[in-house]
């Protein structure tokens, strides 16, 4: 019987800090969400396809997806179900963030496993928003102007 080995940590300054895996594979869209991430203070790595990003998810220790749906060797949304599937990755949540703004591709994309949905173009505050719904709030030693409780 073989065991599988367990998946790394991704090193960091501050190994409590939670890693992001951003899918996507348009380059302009990839520049885009970086910058924001690097921003945002976020800690996070890339892939360009479906199967590298499937790879990455299941060797590394990843606490969020933002995962475009549209892919060129899967498609976002079977990737997603691939996630659901392995034993590794199943709890790990899933951003869809995705041109595709018809009711009918959000409900498949949470069908496949998703956790929730942000549509493109998007501003920094709804990117920033979603990622904090879905880690812990000390995730980020950034406090971005739209969280500033006015006096």
């Amino acid at each position: 019987m073989s065991v599988k080995p367990q998946r790394q940590r991704i090193q960091s300054e501050d190994s409590n800090v939670p890693i992001i895996l951003v899918v996507e594979d348009e380059e302009d869209n990839l520049l885009f969400i970086s910058q924001a991430l690097i921003f945002l203070q976020y800690n996070f790595i890339t892939a360009t396809e479906g199967k590298a990003a499937f790879d990455l998810a299941d060797k590394y220790e990843i606490d969020l997806v933002l995962l475009d749906l549209v892919l060129p060797d899967i498609s976002g949304f079977d990737l997603a179900n691939l996630y659901r599937q392995n034993q590794s990755t199943q709890k790990m949540p899933i951003i869809a963030i995705s041109a595709l703004a018809r009711d009918r591709e959000r409900e498949q994309a949470i069908r496949s496993g998703c956790n929730d949905y942000l549509v493109k173009p998007y501003f920094l505050e709804d990117l920033d928003r979603i990622i904090r719904q879905y880690l812990p709030q000390s995730s980020c030693s950034y406090s971005p102007p739209w969280l500033m409780q006015s006096n």
